[in-house]
């Protein structure tokens, strides 16, 4: 069985036409006659949705009024992890199903936690940018330094959820050396992951006594803004926040001022409240906020993985046995 295939916004995974960064979309191509915008606008979604039965989106809203407005749609596949981009209630009301990708990123990610972690411990990067300015060449000794390298080992590493990634973290800052903590929402416990002791701590508790803290849980209206003022005022001078989960995890005016101050040491953030963010987003200018693009999902390698289960996600559809369904 095939179908038509629209696909709202592809151009992270793989752009149109041709691909891009090894990828393309030959794997949902088999499964039926695909279109691949690049981006789409609010203004463009019914007209370009209009007729298929399958649309793949990635960031691209679906509201209930959209959906409405597509009586040919049967099936939406998220093109990521999070679906709160799609009115799940909706979709169920109008028996669409809708499915997502988990699972897909975890070890890309948690390398990425210690490629931002490392950066702001070692500074490799202003080392580096020395070097080519010439501070080596004139520099009287063998050795020199342009900013404090901090060891790793020995320190508490404190993990805001323990889903996969946030286990892979624990893991591999466990490899490292470090103590681990875990947030816990009610009482203290000692359990092991992977024969690994973890801590398990009240939330207010760990961000106290953690050197770095590492947000990993979903964002909804519980955990919105989960790191805010008060909580930055408990963590350490020295402690460094990590956030490569959901922007809205933080109050960003909160961090900025926190980092103005010095009332933590430092940031790494892959992800932020608006995406592009806008031009006036304190942490823009804040000191020692180290910033990516939303990139810690993107290897080559988990976006292989993540075209493949999109169309293993299509395909198990259009079998009559979807996988994967959120709604």
């Amino acid at each position: 069985m095939s179908c038509q295939i629209v696909i709202l916004d592809g151009y992270t995974l793989a752009p149109a036409p041709g691909g891009g960064n090894g990828l393309d979309w030959g794997p949902v191509e088999a499964l039926g006659p695909v279109t691949v915008y690049d981006r789409t606008g609010g203004d463009q979604i019914i007209e370009r949705a209009q007729g298929a039965p399958v649309v793949l989106t990635n960031k691209v809203p679906l509201s209930a009024d959209t959906i409405a407005k597509l009586p040919e749609l049967q099936y939406i596949g998220v093109l990521a992890t999070g679906v709160n981009v799609v009115d799940l209630d909706a979709a169920k009301r109008r028996g669409v199903v809708v499915t997502n990708v988990p699972g897909y990123s975890t070890d890309s990610v948690a390398q990425f936690v210690f490629a931002l972690l490392l950066e702001l411990v070692c500074h490799t990067a202003s080392h580096g940018q020395a070097v080519h300015a010439g501070q080596w060449v004139h520099c009287p000794d063998f050795s020199f330094t342009v900013s404090p390298i901090t060891e790793l080992a020995g320190k508490t590493l404190g993990v805001v959820g323990m889903g996969a990634i946030g286990r892979r973290v624990a893991m591999i800052g466990h490899a490292m050396g470090m103590r681990i903590a875990a947030a816990h929402q009610s009482s203290m416990a000692k359990v092991k992951l992977h024969g690994i002791d973890v801590r398990w701590l009240p939330l207010d508790e760990l961000v106290a006594q953690a050197d770095v803290v590492t947000l990993h849980c979903p964002l909804n209206e519980q955990t919105r803004h989960l790191i805010n003022a008060a909580r930055l005022a408990k963590m350490k001078p020295t402690a460094i926040l990590i956030n490569t989960g959901r922007g809205p995890l933080i109050d960003e005016a909160a961090l900025a001022q926190a980092l103005a101050q010095g009332r933590i040491a430092a940031a790494g953030l892959d992800v932020l409240s608006t995406e592009p963010p806008a031009p006036d987003n304190p942490l823009l200018t804040a000191p020692r906020c180290l910033i990516t693009p939303h990139i810690a999902w993107a290897s080559v390698e988990s976006r292989r993985r993540l075209m493949g289960l999109v169309a293993g996600n299509i395909k198990a559809f259009l079998d009559g046995k979807p996988v994967n369904v959120v709604s």
